[in-house]
């Protein structure tokens, strides 16, 4: 982890085709603007997390109806 101390209009330079800049800082919020390509995504932190945890969950359940569908084939002798 880099942790870094920026002031407003600062960048800070990701890879070759990402770049942050402190747009503004009010008390103990900052705002960014990010520059990047279309095909990277770009999210908040907590809404990256709840798409996460959704993804794993479908997983499961995939998982789980997959399983279920083995049961019922072999239940019927197929």
């Amino acid at each position: 982890m880099l942790a870094l101390t920026r002031k407003t209009g600062e960048r800070i330079v990701v890879g070759d085709n990402v770049v942050i800049t402190i747009f503004d800082i009010k008390g103990d919020s900052v705002r960014l603007s990010i520059e990047a390509p279309k095909e990277v995504k770009v999210y908040r932190g907590e809404l990256f997390d709840a798409i996460a945890a959704e993804n794993k969950q479908a997983a499961v359940l995939n998982d789980l109806e997959g399983l279920a569908g083995i049961k019922r084939r072999d239940e019927s002798g197929t």
